[in-house]
């Protein structure tokens, strides 16, 4: 099974990078997580998210931060 990366936003606003193989289910991450975001096609499209996601008007989308982690690579 295929792990993908997810954001997992913590009670307190922090987020954190996991991986999952199949969609976090409620019950699962109640405990650790307020919100899950994702999935996400690499684990560079979630860092973009972690870290410069909040209140970013350029990342808006999974896309948005898989388009701009690609264009940081080259």
């Amino acid at each position: 099974m295929t792990q993908k990366p997810f954001i997992g936003v913590k009670h307190d606003g922090s987020r954190e990078v996991f991986f999952a193989g199949n969609e976090p289910a409620d019950e699962s991450y109640d405990a650790l997580y307020a919100i899950v975001i994702g999935p996400f096609r690499t684990a560079g499209g979630a860092e973009i998210v972690r870290d410069y996601g909040r209140g970013n008007p350029h990342v808006q989308t999974v896309e948005d931060a898989e388009r701009i982690a690609r264009s940081r690579r080259a």
